[in-house]
């Protein structure tokens, strides 16, 4: 690389744009497009045994009503499962319309398409369906009795069920190991739903060209290339005649990693019959009760350790509430499982997770994906260890920890990604040391004897973690340099405010030494780069960093080619530097990226004064091969893909200080600090954006969001007045310390770091409380009521 750029704290390049109002989102697009609207099941459980329009007709403006019994061919079947395994033995996905059942409350049953979406939402207003109320099934516990099913053919309500074991020294069990410690304790963890909400809904908009009998689809997603192959799956049309473009995207936090939504085939499949635009917006009630949710589950858990605090045996059984649906697979308890174990050598590890169906809104990723579960459960067992012996919680930690030099560390686990989990790097003495350092852990007991002689009561809690990054197949990346010296990146995984147009532009910039100011990069735009798989599991830099980078390695590689011909020099000589291809120390001897992006392309027309020198008369032509050498392409263009071997493995620690009010528990944080590795750094300034808007995320899940159900699956906060989410105000100021160990796995040694913010923070919460108040926490989130009950229930 022949510039700084990599490693480099740039600035966004897109903010000024998105901060200014000059963004484009879906909702800005399809300026009068007619408009869908849904009628949504009321219910959690119920049979479908009429639905009236007949009231809805007469509306002026009304366009079309569709129900199931209008869906055609693969439209009317069940949408996919997107990640089918084994252990997922009783699989459901849902209709794009309700059939006959709804599952829970908010479920899709007509689209109505109206002139405006005021129109199409008086239509729906107007259509009586008629519900036979079915027993709703809530709560995990309720499920695994399995009195009543929330699918009738599905036994018990378990979707799946998975066991995974490794055996510890002499290939003695888990169990058996835990039996035979010093020392044991059994204890049950709850950790209850959240959900994402990103600031912009989903949103889908359509436009069919008859003529040539091709799609146009904008949607607010993740992942448009698959919308783009669900689309043409399901609406049989040949790929080719499908785009799928994702504009500027309001956050997504892994809700809009799900694909097909139901509107995102309808809306397109409307479209096309009517031959007319069509667009949808989703409100906020919608996304509540009609997205996905995460987090909730039930863990019970087993260990057995010896008098140093060190593991010798852990069993953990986790009851996993997957809600109606399992569009996703199980990757959520996949990576609980797995990703449980941490920085930590567990002497032998049993895992044993059960799926369970409910009759509330589906379960799928959300920002950390099944890691804060996971986190959660083995952070609680770490302290109840120091507890038991007596001993600082963070000497319990460095017991257990993987050393530096035992790298890669094979875990005996398969991971999300169907591979082994083998941890690639990391040095978590180190970045115990440095968390330690940046909270004042040590010093801590003077200042917590301090506030309690003023009446106060403050705690500090802890929590590490390991993140799988950067997961497979692939990601591709698409450069080319032009006759005006501008480089265009383009890449298939979409953006939805992670800084991708500047650290992709860093990459690329650094790759081919030229300006960042001459690079630009479009991502999600399927006309750009057709083969993707999508902006989930802190992905994108590894995947598409990567692939960008061997992109550009190709389009070097051949400049330096065309450059030493021109310059009549060795290319093993040339170097690359703001855009000039020069001998390496004569900067005289140079001829500019731009010129050798002419001369990349042989001409017969000369089109402006640059072009005239790729033109046949322009110089000495040579006589005995032809102008586009064998194996060669016209232009300064490269294409690669990125497929990894396996994940790679970022790790963190994080700490905090918090204080309880005596009187009103309120739970305030006082100091937050983060140490994170996610090998080398392309730019400091965003993985510190990123890790804030992990964290604060984290408080909102530790302090104050869940998802309140009745008995009846009514979602009794689904609404911003209910559903509470921390403001600036509750989020403290984040101390960060970054540790660089290069993964070996990629060529720039990079790895994930999208999630990392997010994933210990109910741990750390639940530590730090615990410390201010000798209560134990077993169950998350806690609010202020929470903390009050404790304490008089003590």
């Amino acid at each position: 690389m022949t510039t700084k750029l990599f490693g480099e704290p740039v600035r966004r390049r897109e903010d000024d744009r998105l901060i200014t109002g000059r963004g484009r989102y879906l909702d800005d697009l399809g300026e009068g497009a007619l408009a869908a609207a849904f009628v949504r099941s009321p219910h959690a459980h119920a049979r479908i045994l009429d639905i009236d329009v007949s009231d809805a007709v007469d509306v002026e403006g009304l366009v079309a009503i569709y129900t199931w019994e209008d869906l055609p061919g693969a439209l009317a079947e069940p949408l996919p499962l997107l990640i089918p395994h084994p252990a997922l033995t009783h699989g459901r996905t849902a209709y794009p319309l309700a059939r006959e059942i709804v599952r829970h409350v908010g479920e899709p049953v007509v689209m109505v398409v109206a002139r405006d979406r005021y129109l199409a939402e008086d239509a729906c207003a107007l259509i009586r369906v008629d519900y036979e109320i079915l027993k709703p099934v809530v709560g995990i516990e309720e499920a695994v009795r399995g009195v009543h099913l929330v699918h009738e053919d599905v036994p018990g309500n378990v979707g799946a069920h998975l066991v995974q074991e490794v055996a510890g020294p002499g290939g003695v069990t888990a169990r058996e190991a835990i039996d035979a410690a010093p020392h044991t304790l059994e204890f049950r963890l709850d950790i209850e739903r959240s959900a994402s909400m990103p600031l912009e809904g989903r949103g889908v908009y359509a436009r069919w060209d008859a003529d040539d009998e091709s799609l146009r689809v904008y949607t607010s997603t993740q992942t448009s290339t698959s919308v783009r192959m669900a689309i043409a799956a399901k609406l049989g049309l040949p790929l080719p005649k499908v785009e799928v473009i994702a504009p500027d995207v309001g956050g997504g936090f892994g809700v809009k990693i799900v694909h097909p939504w139901p509107e995102e085939v309808l809306v397109p499949w409307a479209a096309r019959l009517l031959g007319r635009e069509v667009k949808w917006t989703e409100d906020r009630r919608e996304h509540f009760i009609s997205s996905s949710h995460e987090r909730g589950q039930v863990q019970h858990v087993r260990v057995g350790f010896d008098d140093e605090g060190r593991v010798l045996g852990l069993d953990v059984e986790i009851l996993h509430d997957h809600g109606a649906y399992t569009p996703y697979g199980i990757i959520v308890p996949i990576i609980t499982s797995t990703q449980l174990l941490g920085p930590y050598k567990v002497g032998a590890y049993r895992v044993e997770f059960s799926s369970i169906y409910t009759n509330t809104v589906q379960v799928t990723p959300y920002r950390g994906a099944g890691r804060p579960q996971g986190v959660y459960c083995m952070e609680r067992t770490m302290d109840r260890i120091a507890a038991h012996l007596g001993r600082d919680r963070t000497e319990v930690r460095a017991a257990n920890f993987i050393q530096p030099d035992e790298f890669p560390y094979d875990q005996g686990l398969t991971f999300q990604d169907g591979r082994p989990l083998i941890y690639d790097s990391g040095d978590y003495p180190e970045a115990l040391r440095l968390l330690k350092e940046l909270i004042g852990w040590d010093s801590f007991p003077e200042e917590k004897a301090r506030a309690a002689a003023e009446g106060r009561r403050i705690g500090i809690g802890v929590g590490c973690y390991v993140e799988g990054t950067g997961v497979g197949p692939y990601e591709g990346g698409h450069v080319q340099v032009t006759s005006d010296g501008r480089v265009h990146v383009s890449t298939g995984l979409t953006s939805q405010g992670q800084g991708h147009e500047t650290v992709f532009a860093q990459i690329a910039a650094a790759e081919l030494g030229v300006p960042i100011e001459k690079v630009s990069v479009v991502t999600g735009d399927t006309r750009r780069f057709g083969y993707a798989v999508g902006t989930f599991a802190s992905r994108a830099a590894v995947m598409s960093g990567n692939a960008i980078a061997l992109a550009c390695r190709k389009v070097r590689e051949k400049a330096l080619r065309i450059a030493a011909e021109a310059l009549e020099a060795d290319p093993r000589d040339l170097e690359i530097t703001d855009g000039m291809v020069h001998v390496a120390g004569v900067p005289s001897a140079s001829i500019p990226l731009a010129t050798v992006a002419v001369l990349s392309n042989p001409l017969r027309y000369a089109f402006d004064e640059e072009a005239r020198r790729a033109t046949q008369f322009a110089g000495p032509a040579s006589d005995d091969r032809p102008p586009v050498a064998e194996g060669e392409e016209p232009g300064l263009e490269g294409r690669d893909y990125y497929s990894p071997i396996r994940s790679t493995f970022a790790a963190g620690m994080h700490a905090a200080i918090v204080e309880t009010d005596p009187d009103t528990a309120e739970i305030r944080i006082l100091r937050y600090a983060v140490v994170h590795d996610c090998g080398r750094l392309i730019n400091p300034m965003i993985v510190e954006g990123q890790i804030h808007g992990g964290v604060a995320q984290g408080v909102g899940g530790a302090l104050y969001e869940k998802m309140a159900y009745d008995e009846h699956g009514q979602l009794l906060n689904a609404s911003f007045m209910d559903f509470l989410m921390p403001y600036a105000t509750e989020v403290p100021r984040i101390e960060t310390a970054h540790l660089e160990t290069p993964s070996p796995l990629n060529p720039l040694g990079i790895k994930g770091a999208g999630e990392a913010g997010v994933i210990p923070v109910s741990a750390v919460i639940a530590s730090a409380v615990e410390d201010a108040e000798g209560i134990t926490i077993t169950r998350m989130p806690i609010s202020p009521s929470d903390l009050y009950t404790l304490r008089h229930d003590r």
